[in-house]
C-alpha cells in the first residue's frame, strides 16, 4: 500500500497509530495481522528515535570500543587499536545517513509499511474528538482504535542561559560528525555514561557534571561503582553533588562555559544535556478528549495501556511505550505495544481478549535493561534496595564473574560481579544483576527466572554449559545452597 498523502488519504482505517518509530511500527503491525487496516503517521522518520538518534547509533559507536578493548585483554591479540574516523563511518552506515549531509534515508523502514500494507501518513497528529484526529489540516477517524506511540524529547531543565548556549542532546551526541576536544555533559544516567565513554574513547577530554553523589542511581551500587571507576580510568572527569547553575556560549558556536554550584567554571566545546526525558504529548490533544496526564505530563494508562479518563462506549485510546512513562525502555515499549495490538484486534473482532496475551502484566516484575558501557550492566527485576522497600524477605548472593570459567577465556583477568536477589519465602529470584565485559547476553536467561518465577530447586536443574559465562548461574545458586 503507497505512502499516502493527507489530503488524498481515505477518512478512515480500523485502527490509527500516532508515532512510526519502534514501538508505533510494533503496535501496528500486529493490528494489521489481526485482519485490521491500518494508518500509521509521523512527522519525521519512520523508525524514530531510537533507530536514527538513540538505541541503533550509541550502540554502533560503542561496539568497535568494547571489540578493541576485548581484543587488548586477551593474550595473542593485544594489537588491535581504535580509528575514530572509522567508528564514526559504522556509525553513518547503521541510520543510513544521506552522503555528507545531516539527513537521514528511512525508505528500508517505509518499504516495510508498504510491504506489510500498512497505511503511512506524514505529518503532526491531534486528537480532535472520539476515534478522530486532524493531520495538518485533514480529519481522519479510525473506526476501533487510536494508539499513541509518540515516545519522548530530551529534557533541557531551565538552567539560566541553558537553551540559548543550543547543547547537544542524545540527538546531536550520536549524530556528530566532529569529535570536539572538550565535552562536558550534565546528568550521570545511563545516556551520560555510555556517551561519555565513546567520547573519551575517540579523543575528547570528557567531564561529567551530575547533582547526586554517585551515577547510575537506578543500578546497584556495586554495579554503577564498576562503571564510575572504568570512567575514571578512561580519563573522564567526574563532578558529583555538583549542579550547573548557569550557561553561556561565546558566539553561535564558540566554546561553552558552565557556572558550578561550587564556585568553580567549567570551560567545554560542547556541553551534552542528558538528565532525562519530557512526554511528547505537546499539542497531541490527549486532555480534549479526556485523556489524563500524570504530574510529569506522561499518558495515564491502566495494566492494559488503555488511556484512563478518555470516554466511550468501550476504550478506544491507547499509549504505548515512553509516552506513558511505564518503562523508557525500547524493547519494553515494543512489549506494551504487541499487546495492544492484540487486544484492539480481540475487541474488534468481538471475542473476549486473553489476559495471558493482550495485558503486558511482566512490567511489574522489573524490566531488563543493559548499560553498554565497557563494562556493561545486565540487570533484570527488583534491586535490593527495592525488594526491601516491598517488605520481601530477600537473600542477597554475591558471586566474583571470574568463578565461572568462560569468563577467564574471555579476558586475561577478567573483572566482575554477579548478584541475585532471592525471595526467602518463595524461593525464586526477584532480581539479578551482572557487571563485566560481554554480560548483556546474561540478562534474558535471568528474565525467563525472573518473569516466569522458576524455583530455585528447577533453575539447578538448567545446567549451563562449559566452559561459558553462564557458568556463573551455577556458582550463584551453589554459594545460595542449592
Amino acid at each position: 500500500m503507497p505512502e499516502e498523502n493527507p489530503a488524498s488519504a481515505p477518512q478512515e482505517w480500523d485502527v490509527i497509530v500516532v508515532g512510526a518509530g519502534a514501538v508505533g511500527e510494533n503496535a501496528a503491525d500486529r493490528a494489521h495481522k489481526a485482519g485490521l487496516t491500518v494508518a500509521i503517521i509521523e512527522k519525521h522518520l519512520v523508525g524514530g528515535e531510537c533507530s536514527f538518534y538513540a538505541c541503533s547509533p550509541s550502540k554502533a559507536l560503542l561496539r568497535p570500543i568494547h571489540a578493541t578493548r576485548a581484543s587488548q585483554r586477551v593474550q595473542g591479540s593485544e594489537g588491535a587499536h581504535l580509528d575514530p574516523q572509522g567508528v564514526l563511518a559504522r556509525r553513518d552506515t547503521w541510520v543510513n545517513r544521506i552522503g555528507t549531509s545531516d539527513r537521514f534515508d528511512d525508505s528500508g523502514q517505509v518499504g516495510w509499511l508498504d510491504h506489510v500494507g500498512i497505511t503511512l501518513l506524514r505529518g503532526v497528529a491531534r486528537l480532535v474528538g472520539e476515534r478522530t484526529l486532524e493531520v495538518d489540516g485533514r480529519t481522519i477517524r479510525a473506526r476501533h482504535a487510536v494508539i499513541l506511540a509518540t515516545g519522548t524529547t530530551p529534557t533541557v531543565p531551565p538552567i539560566p542561559g541553558l537553551r540559548e548556549a543550543k547543547p547537544w542532546t542524545n540527538r546531536e551526541a550520536t549524530t556528530s560528525r566532529r569529535i570536539p576536544e572538550r565535552l562536558a555533559i550534565l546528568g550521570g544516567g545511563v545516556v551520560a555514561c555510555e556517551l561519555a565513554q565513546v567520547y573519551a574513547a575517540l579523543g575528547s577530554m570528557v567531564t561529567i557534571i551530575e547533582l547526586t553523589p554517585r551515577l547510575l542511581g537506578a543500578n546497584e551500587a556495586f554495579a554503577a561503582e564498576a562503571v564510575t571507576e572504568a570512567l575514571r580510568r578512561d580519563g573522564v572527569e567526574l563532578l558529583l553533588e555538583t549542579k550547573a547553575q548557569s550557561v553561556s556560549r561565546l558566539g553561535p558556536s564558540g566554546e561553552v562555559t558552565v557556572e558550578l554550584s561550587t564556585g568553580d567554571r567549567l570551560t567545554a566545546d560542547e556541553l551534552l544535556v542528558a538528565i532525562g526525558r519530557t512526554p511528547a504529548t505537546e499539542g497531541l490533544g490527549v486532555e480534549s478528549v479526556g485523556g489524563e496526564l500524570n504530574e510529569a505530563g506522561f499518558i495515564r494508562v491502566t495494566d492494559a495501556m488503555e488511556v484512563t479518563g478518555v470516554s466511550g462506549d468501550q476504550p478506544w485510546l491507547y499509549a504505548v511505550g515512553d509516552v506513558n512513562g511505564k518503562v523508557l525502555l525500547t524493547h519494553m515499549g515494543k512489549y506494551q505495544a504487541r499487546a495492544v495490538g492484540d487486544l484492539v484486534g480481540a475487541r474488534a473482532a468481538g471475542r473476549e481478549p486473553d489476559p495471558a496475551r493482550t495485558t503486558p502484566w511482566a512490567i511489574a516484575a522489573g524490566a531488563p535493561q543493559v548499560v553498554f558501557t565497557d563494562p556493561e550492566i545486565a540487570s533484570v527485576g527488583l534491586s535490593e534496595a527495592q525488594a526491601r522497600d516491598r517488605g520481601l524477605r530477600a537473600r542477597v548472593v554475591d558471586m566474583p564473574m571470574d568463578s565461572a570459567a568462560g569468563a577467564g577465556l574471555q579476558a586475561e583477568g577478567y573483572q566482575g560481579q554477579a548478584r541475585i536477589v532471592v525471595d526467602e519465602d518463595a524461593g525464586v529470584v526477584l532480581g539479578a544483576t551482572f557487571v563485566g565485559q560481554d554480560v548483556a547476553d546474561l540478562v534474558h536467561a535471568a528474565t525467563v527466572a525472573v518473569v516466569g518465577k522458576v524455583p530455585l530447586t528447577t533453575l539447578w536443574h538448567a545446567v549451563p554449559s562449559y566452559p561459558t559465562m553462564s557458568e556463573i548461574w551455577l556458582r550463584l545458586l551453589e554459594e545460595y545452597g542449592v
